[in-house]
């Protein structure tokens, strides 16, 4: 094991590791450690030393840290001046069964978003710039502190998402935003899967400004902290956010205007700010998920959810959790195999991406636990492979063979 203690010495380490063509599983916090193919390397660099917030600037709506901090670090530096990061980064250590710490660098390289991602956006909208070392052990810098940044390639979407394969990050910018003041959750109780996507997705047309989308099946429900959700049978839930006379006023048009239709017959409910807080950092960090079995993360155009979800239940026993107003699907699947035929199949016809999040070593170097690329876009992933790392040292194996 590797523990460089700066970026320079991170440098060094990957020189020598280039020349010497010995492969590096890059770690920090370690609570990913699972996520991705099995594919174990000759040395493991621990970079966790690289940590700290180098730069805040509340005024500019601006941090920059570096990437090994951990995100507790970040969301407690932002929220002593009322800020967040807009896109909700999961921390998925329980739901992987880690008992690591979150850090902001793992998050963007796998580019982790949660349920406000349908209006905030992804990781990758927030990254504004980043300083790295690539596999051939070159230091580099791209993007800046502003949005509009002209410097160059924006490399930065492009590490997002690359799970270190590409380069490891030392530093990291992001842009901040105000958090919201008051917030508050409707349930509608009871509701069948296709019924409530179709009103979610209904939802998302509006002016309402939803910052969370969700239907929770009862087996899931059961899961939950929070008592006005647990053991209440299937939950639809939607979340309003913002300052707190707007908060009250969509509240209203939204019990006026659309929960007459969706909650006929049904039960409704509505949930404080603390109660909405917990529940949502449940369903984003996956917590309302099994501890046990194997979990697909499945993204499809959210009209099409529904459909994908009934392929799935017809030949799997499982339950499935619906997010981005049908637009991600979170399959739990009981027993040990992966089942990729099933899950692949059931979404090939929509377009939709899946993802395997959860299963056994010996699974995860059996099936490709990331959406197989078409042969061209494979072909251009393997060059930019090539150009970042041709000896092909960083976490070899992690995305695809």
């Amino acid at each position: 094991m590797l523990r460089p203690a700066t970026a320079a010495e991170t440098q060094e380490a990957l020189t020598d590791a280039w020349a010497s063509a010995t492969t590096l599983e890059v770690r920090a916090g370690g609570s990913k450690s699972a996520l991705g193919r099995d594919a174990p390397a000759a040395v493991v660099l621990d970079v966790s030393a690289l940590s700290g917030i180098v730069d805040y600037d509340p005024a500019e709506l601006v941090v920059t840290a570096l990437a090994a901090t951990p995100l507790a670090s970040i969301k407690a530096a932002l929220a002593e001046r009322n800020q967040h990061l807009a896109f909700e980064p999961p921390d998925y250590a329980a739901l992987l069964g880690s008992d690591g710490a979150a850090t902001l660098g793992g998050t963007l390289a796998a580019n982790l978003s949660g349920s406000r991602r349908i209006g905030a956006g992804a990781a990758r909208d927030h990254f504004l710039g980043l300083r790295a070392v690539s596999g051939r052990g070159e230091e580099f810098k791209s993007g800046g502190r502003v949005v509009k940044n002209v410097t160059g390639y924006d490399l930065a979407k492009l590490l997002a998402g690359s799970f270190g394969t590409l380069a490891v990050l030392t530093e990291v910018t992001l842009k901040v935003l105000p958090a919201p003041e008051d917030a508050c959750t409707v349930i509608v109780h009871g509701q069948t899967p296709a019924k409530a996507v179709q009103w979610l997705t209904q939802l998302t047309q509006t002016s309402l400004d939803i910052s969370g989308l969700a239907h929770l099946p009862a087996a899931l429900t059961a899961n939950s902290h929070v008592s006005a959700v647990r053991d209440t049978g299937n939950a639809t839930v939607v979340r309003l956010e913002g300052i707190a006379s707007s908060v009250a006023a969509r509240l209203q048009v939204l019990r006026d205007r659309w929960l007459a239709d969706a909650g006929h017959g049904h039960e409704t409910s509505v949930l404080d700010v603390e109660e909405t807080r917990d529940l949502w950092r449940e369903i984003t960090d996956g917590r309302l998920l099994p501890r046990t079995g194997v979990i697909w993360k499945i993204s499809v155009p959210p009209a099409d959810g529904t459909m994908v979800a009934e392929r799935i239940a017809r030949q799997l026993h499982s339950d499935i959790l619906f997010d981005w107003a049908g637009g991600l699907l979170w399959v739990a699947v009981q027993g040990d195999s992966a089942q990729e035929g099933v899950v692949r199949e059931a979404c090939r016809d929509c377009g939709g991406h899946a993802t395997l999040v959860r299963a056994s070593a010996a699974e995860r170097r059996r099936c490709p636990v990331f959406q197989p690329q078409p042969p061209a876009l494979a072909a251009l992933s393997r060059r930019i492979k090539d150009a970042f790392d041709p000896n092909g040292i960083l976490n070899p194996g992690r995305m695809a063979v």
